[in-house]
């Protein structure tokens, strides 16, 4: 966002506004300078330099005590307008900030949503039951973005950041399964090696996604490239397409069982995602979102359950 220009109309008049609408409330300078804790002086010079800054004048003088002008009535208003909006803004920020009732801004990936994350909340609000929660479900790549545009506090993500501008820390990992139909030729087996799928076709997520990017990888450490039928936004549509014959899909466990799918061990490579908690670096943490942070480093390693 680019900066405030030091010669705009808000840069200029910022200062003066409450000065303004304090006399315009009283109608009397001392009175108002009294009520505001500023000398009369500073007050006086204050209203002066606003109506030579606008051109224009605010107020009829009959010695410390004035009156508005009908450009003054005209300008009180917005003023009032644009002063209540900074009180509101301020109380926002400050009550997001409380210890007890503050707001945490929280991102997890779409697998989470379900079972995970309900629960970590569920448990993080035993000892913090009146922190609020703002919620976003998406893929860790735009998670990542809404990070660094200070739309999130904090975001559970995979595979773990790693960039200059963050703080990330892993805290659990996950194993990922080949799932197939039921009625598949490998569906009987406990444990499959990932390279016995390599004449299948898959169904993934879309490029972007972490988990896309992890299946191309164990896909390449296998020794071949999976051809693909499908590429999706949710985990659960692909289990279900699986289900319908449509190919496999290298997935985390699902919170529920789903018929009509094998869900199979891969033996070989090590099929794991990691989870990881990621901030931005250097970022102040309000006390809610400290105690959160805090709470979910300390779930490290059982974070997951399946």
């Amino acid at each position: 966002m680019a900066g405030l220009d030091p010669d705009s109309w808000s840069a200029v008049l910022a200062p003066r506004l409450a000065h303004f609408a304090g006399v315009a409330r009283t109608e009397h300078v001392t009175r108002a300078a009294h009520a505001m804790r500023v000398p009369q002086s500073t007050l006086s010079r204050a209203l002066v330099r606003l109506e030579q800054d606008l051109g224009v004048g605010l107020f009829a003088r009959r010695g410390r005590t004035v009156s508005l002008t009908p450009a003054g009535r005209t300008f009180l208003a917005s003023v009032e307008r644009a002063l209540a909006e900074v009180e509101r803004a301020a109380e926002e920020v400050r009550a997001d900030a409380d210890p007890a009732s503050g707001k945490v801004a929280f991102g997890f990936l779409h697998t989470l949503g379900s079972e995970t994350v309900p629960g970590l909340i569920r448990a993080f609000r035993t000892d913090h039951p009146r922190v609020r929660f703002s919620l976003v479900q998406n893929y860790g790549e735009a998670m990542i973005e809404r990070l660094r545009a200070g739309e999130l506090d904090l975001c559970l993500t995979s595979p773990v950041p790693d960039a200059p501008d963050l703080a990330a820390r892993r805290i659990d990992e996950q194993r990922l399964r080949l799932v197939v139909p039921e009625d598949h030729r490998l569906a009987g087996r406990g444990g499959v090696r990932l390279a016995e799928a390599a004449d299948e076709t898959f169904v993934t997520l879309e490029p972007g996604y972490g988990l896309r990017r992890i299946t191309d990888a164990l896909c390449a450490e296998a020794g071949f490239r999976p051809r693909i039928a499908f590429e999706g936004e949710e985990a659960e549509t692909l289990r279900g397409l699986v289900a319908a014959g449509l190919g496999v899909a290298l997935l985390p466990p699902p919170a529920v069982r789903r018929p009509g799918v094998a869900e199979l061990t891969v033996t070989a490579p090590r099929a794991v995602r990691e989870i990881g908690l990621a901030w931005l670096d250097g970022h102040p943490d309000t006390p809610p979102v400290a105690a959160f942070k805090e709470f979910l480093l300390s779930r490290r390693g059982s974070l997951l359950t399946g």
